[in-house]
């Protein structure tokens, strides 16, 4: 017959079950105590009995009952060679009920809120249940326990004052003073079990010798000389055989994301300093960086600096808004280690919720919010204390505290409410959404095309002006149409007393300008102009002079010059050449 525990933290504790024709059925009694329990425990290679009890309602089973009214002297081989007692009258009235064991073999320890398997707080399961342990005298040996019990070599440090963040639930042990050569630490004297006078912020923690840990040095943030932490010492880790999966999954293990490059133009010289790894080749089935295959721990893993791995992360400032109407306001969530976790709201002020805002892709902050206004989140802590200028690029540059203090809990998870909600879902590094770029483009190749027509049809124009311009006449009519008269061709149109009003006698002739040519007295020559008698310069022609002889006339080398036919009287104005 196989029996099994259900419900448990472990196989070694839980609702007993029985397995029989075929099937598990349940395990009834209503006087179950340590004697049957300590007959399950051993039959299940579980050490001895720490605790018989029957489960809840709420954690019962539903199933067929397999055995029931089970009495046991405690040194039974296994369970079904104990008697069975209970009256069908116990059955009928619903007295039996199922039955639960914890054995000595379900006590576990962990390290939980650390950086690596190997590093954390101390946890220890008993009685069904996780509690912590007292840092009261906890030292080197207690640790070193704890380490070789966890199958993570020595001890480096023994930690207190929840270094890594306060537990909750039991405290278990207090004073412990071990050896350093226990199997386990339940093993060390200790104060009883339960008995304390602790509070979490007191909880113990380790660092153990095989904890690993990545970091890239000289990094401006999420880009560096990638490093492991590996036997008290760091190390560097050597590039030879790696592969983009393997840089996603460090810069995973980093917080800075899902993905990277890899640098490979480095100088040339030997290597200061450990390099403990080599050859790391992650895989499609690797969801973690320490489950890659590499060749084994070696302080002089690679000689070269040219074979150290420079590594440049992408997508660390992730960052979200959870819980509001849009992508623009809600409980923000940060990024980091591989997982989305809160801020707290200590300090947490509207400049910082500015660079939150802005990082989001979003307007400017209107409000700073805090006790979780959008709700709790779950998962951890990332960031306390967060003291931004308001001019940072992303939450991650301003200074705060890492979020494993234990100091705040989800009920002080900060928010923020950003103006501008049309700009669309933000983006982990606040870039400009899809939608965004896509109107851009189209708004530019519709002003490039409203370009090229406006250009089309100022060159259509300027052709038609040119081909019209092409056939017109010589512009001679223009000045056949204007009666063009210079200063030198004025003539008097009005007659004195008893001469008509075009008497011959009545007109000067004006001296020529030596530079005007004689071909201008033309046919195409202007009319003339009438000049009033006296010609006296006081009467506002003080260009005209009478004219002198021929003989006596200086300029008489430039020809003669005559006047033009005065018309008849009556005669309108002469026509203009054809």
């Amino acid at each position: 017959m196989s029996l099994r525990l259900v419900g448990g933290g472990s196989r070694c504790d839980g609702r007993v079950e029985i397995f029989q024709h075929g099937m598990w059925g349940r395990v009834l009694d209503n006087r179950w105590d340590v004697r049957e329990a300590s007959v399950v425990c051993r039959q299940l290679r579980c050490g001895g009995a720490e605790t018989a009890y029957n489960p809840p309602k709420s954690r019962r089973g539903l199933g067929p009952v397999g055995l029931q009214g089970v009495r046991c002297t405690g040194h039974e081989a296994n369970l079904t060679l104990c008697k069975t007692s209970l009256p069908e009258s116990a059955l009928a009235a619903r007295i039996a009920e199922d039955v639960g064991v914890v054995c000595q073999g379900s006590r576990r320890v962990r390290l939980m809120d650390g950086p690596g398997r190997c590093a954390g707080r101390v946890e220890i399961y008993y009685q069904g249940s996780w509690g912590t342990v007292c840092d009261d005298g906890w030292d080197l040996p207690d640790a070193a326990v704890v380490c070789h019990q966890l199958g993570c070599g020595g001890a480096l440090e023994a930690v207190g004052c929840a270094r890594f963040g306060q537990g909750s639930g039991q405290i278990w042990l207090d004073s412990v003073n071990c050896s350093g050569a226990e199997a386990a630490l339940w093993d060390c004297p200790a104060g009883s079990w339960g008995q304390h006078d602790c509070r979490h912020k007191e909880d113990a923690g380790v660092v153990c010798s095989e904890f690993v840990a990545l970091r890239l040095k000289n990094s401006d943030g999420c880009s560096g000389h990638l490093q492991v932490f590996y036997n008290g010492t760091w190390g560097s880790v050597c590039s030879n055989s790696m592969t983009p999966k393997t840089v996603s999954l460090a810069c995973k293990e980093l917080g800075c994301g899902d993905g990277g490059t890899l640098e490979r133009r480095l100088p040339y010289g030997k290597v200061s300093g450990h390099t403990w790894l080599d050859h790391v080749e992650c895989g499609e089935r690797n969801s973690s960086f320490w489950q890659c295959p590499s060749d084994p721990w070696d302080p002089q893993s690679c000689d070269e600096l040219r074979d150290e791995t420079h590594i440049t992360c992408t997508d660390r400032e992730k960052i979200r808004a959870v819980g509001g109407e849009n992508g623009c306001s809600g409980r923000v969530e940060v990024w980091h280690h591989g997982s989305w976790g809160t801020v707290c709201d200590d300090t947490w002020d509207v400049q910082d919720a500015e660079v939150a805002c802005r990082q989001l892709g979003c307007g400017p902050a209107v409000s700073a919010l805090g006790e979780a206004a959008f709700g709790e989140g779950t998962g951890p802590i990332w960031l306390e204390q967060v003291d931004c200028r308001g001019t940072e690029p992303s939450l991650q540059d301003c200074w705060a505290r890492p979020g494993d203090s234990g100091a705040c809990q989800h009920k002080e998870d900060a928010a923020v409410r950003c103006s501008d909600p049309t700009r669309g879902h933000p983006t982990s590094s606040g870039r400009v959404s899809l939608p965004v770029i896509i109107c851009i483009i189209l708004g530019a190749l519709l002003c490039l095309l409203l370009a090229l027509l406006a250009g089309q049809v100022r060159s259509t124009r300027a052709g038609r002006r040119g081909s019209e311009r092409a056939w017109e006449p010589f512009p001679e009519a223009v000045y056949e149409e204007i009666g063009y008269s210079p200063a030198w061709e004025k003539q008097a149109r009005f007659s004195g007393t008893g001469g008509g009003p075009y008497a011959e006698g009545s007109l000067t002739k004006l001296q020529p300008y030596p530079r005007d040519s004689e071909e201008e007295d033309g046919p195409g020559s202007a009319p003339d102009v009438p000049v009033l008698p006296g010609g006296d310069p006081a009467d506002g022609y003080d260009d005209a002079r009478e004219a002198s002889d021929p003989e006596e006339d200086p300029m008489s080398g430039q020809g003669d010059w005559e006047l033009p036919r005065v018309p008849e009287k009556g005669a309108g104005p002469r026509d203009a050449p054809g």
